[in-house]
């Protein structure tokens, strides 16, 4: 397919980018260490690190592992929210020579145990809060060195009054014994002496694993090429957004999503160090009283986000204390954006929501809305700097502009693979190198694409394809309305049929408002036939609405 998305690019971003300069991600990150080394780092909870401090600390750390015996590409679990103790877990593992392994902490010991067993992982670095879950399974896994964090580490003073809250008043910190495990702060205290690694591209930095919320959790095995193609496509990218920003100024983002999801990963975490910007680490985004609490008194410029998370913090009575008078780019990924939610934000901060779209197994990033964007387009964006998109039918076959078909991707993002499942991997990646995304999408003539759905959440009623994306993005305009997911179920005469499911924010809404709404909105196929209104809607880690569980009947 021809490239027709580069004649719609802002000026200044490159076609191409030029990754010759770094041999791995940990030189880029350790430039940024010497670059910015008095500067701002990360700040959470009231204390703030360096990015000399995290120069010091990440080294000391990436000794200690060392001196354990493990061998270079040992694969390393961090098992943590948003906290200071993870910028630094993650960049003295990637230091040393390990691979880093990210872990919701909110796993379940299944969960925990087959993602600990099916990486190899052999040391982990866990918060206390969830040592626990550790407890559990760790005899059945290979885990042998076991570093324990508590809230407070690197908090000072604080930390000791942090801890006992955390302990003792909230009782956040379930009984657990791992025999042999390290402190946190012994081990960044024990000044073994680090060797320097050297690194390659090819080189494994990451196993990033999939949601599981389409069967297995698979771990995408992402290079340090990967890695450092993926931030310098992101920060050429966004580079017309921070341009405007005052001479001298620091880029401030609110680091609301968790660093374990390759989304929060790459643009909260590796792209801020790689522009010197400051993040601002929210443990816990689910508390949004406790995130405007946070953000408090800073002047955020980048705020990436969800749009249930954008949707919870417009309707929060505190919102107007947030200062985003200085926000210069709002991403929006992980799920579509609704149009109602993108007004609703436009309005109130006068900066629109940039969607953009990409998956664990590409980095994440694969497409954009420009960051010159001032509406909502209601597309994915275009393909970043030096990424090819085409758009296949089942056959692998090219379509044509306008027509729709699977998002196939191409660049130096992509994965090498699925850990260890090579039967898995040779099914989403074509004989020519792309990588076969799961998802329906159509590309215009400017090369900007809208995604339709993901193949395996559509609905076909009477022969009918039917979006869930769009029967979604038609009821949440509705007043009334405060989130809504939409899935097929059985229906002895169309084969399938849509049914909602909503949350309300007017406790009046009924369903036949909903109904009569969406015959004015909706073709006959496409309308509701059920509607079940709930209290809250099954969410991933990172907030997005997990149909498959409501199409499951398992919630």
């Amino acid at each position: 397919m021809e490239k027709v998305w580069l004649k719609s690019y802002p000026p200044g971003v490159p076609a191409e980018i030029d990754m010759s300069r770094y041999a791995s991600i940990t030189a880029l990150l350790e430039e940024s260490f010497g670059a910015y080394r008095a500067k701002p780092a990360f700040a959470c909870m009231g204390k703030t690190i360096t990015y000399g401090e995290l120069d010091q600390l990440s080294q000391r750390l990436a000794a200690w592992f060392q001196s354990r015996g493990l061998a270079r590409g040992a694969r390393i679990a961090l098992m943590m929210p948003n906290v200071l103790q993870y910028p630094v877990a993650l960049a003295a593992v990637l230091r040393a020579g390990y691979v880093v392994v990210n872990v919701n902490p909110l796993y379940t010991p299944r969960e925990l145990e087959h993602q600990l067993k099916d990486s190899g992982a052999e040391a982990i670095v866990i918060l206390e809060n969830f040592a626990a879950t550790l407890d559990a399974v760790i005899a059945n896994t290979r885990v042998k060195h076991v570093l324990v964090a508590s809230m407070g580490d690197l908090l000072g003073a604080k930390g000791f009054i942090v801890n006992f809250v955390v302990r003792r008043v909230k009782k956040m910190v379930p009984a657990w014994s791992l025999p042999g495990h390290v402190r946190f702060n012994d081990a960044i205290g024990a000044r073994t002496k680090f060797q320097r690694v050297e690194q390659t591209l090819d080189d494994v930095a990451f196993l990033q694993y999939t949601g599981g919320t389409t069967g297995v959790a698979k771990g995408a095995t992402l290079l340090h090429r990967n890695l450092v193609a993926n931030v310098l496509q992101s920060a050429a990218w966004t580079a017309p957004a921070l341009a405007r920003l005052p001479a001298g100024a620091q880029a401030v983002t609110a680091a609301a999503l968790p660093l374990y999801h390759v989304f929060a990963l790459t643009v909260c975490g590796l792209l801020t160090i790689r522009t010197g910007g400051l993040a601002i680490l929210i443990p816990n985004p689910r508390d949004i009283a406790g995130m405007i609490k946070e953000l408090h008194g800073y002047s955020v410029t980048t705020f990436p986000a969800v749009n249930t998370l954008y949707n919870a913090i417009l309707n929060h009575p505190d919102f107007d204390k947030l200062d985003f008078s200085h926000l210069l780019v709002a991403n929006g990924g992980g799920m579509a954006v609704q149009e109602a939610v993108a007004k609703r934000w436009y309005e109130r901060t006068h900066t629109p929501i940039v969607e953009g779209y990409g998956l664990s197994e590409t980095s994440p990033s694969v497409t954009c809305n420009p960051v010159t964007a001032t509406e909502y387009t209601g597309t994915i964006g275009l393909p970043l700097s030096s990424t090819e998109i085409s758009i296949r039918d089942d056959e692998g076959n090219e379509l044509p502009i306008g027509a729709a078909g699977e998002i196939c991707i191409r660049g130096p993002q992509v994965m090498a693979g699925y850990w260890q499942r090579p039967e898995e991997t040779a099914k989403v990646m074509t004989a020519d190198g792309y990588f076969k995304s799961g998802d329906v999408g159509v590309m215009n003539e400017r090369g900007y694409i809208k995604l339709v759905d993901r193949k395996k959440d559509m609905i076909l009623v009477s022969g009918f394809n039917v979006y869930p994306n769009e029967v979604e993005d038609v009821v949440a305009k509705l007043p009334g309305v405060f989130e809504v997911a939409a899935v097929g179920v059985p229906d002895p005469h169309s084969g399938e049929a849509v049914k909602l499911y909503i949350v309300r924010k007017d406790a009046a809404l009924t369903d036949k408002d909903v109904f009569d709404y969406c015959k004015t909105q909706l073709t006959g196929y496409k309308r509701p036939k059920i509607i079940e209104f709930r209290n809250d809607l099954p969410k991933s880690n990172v907030g997005k609405i997990l149909r498959r569980e409501l199409r499951d009947g398992r919630v």
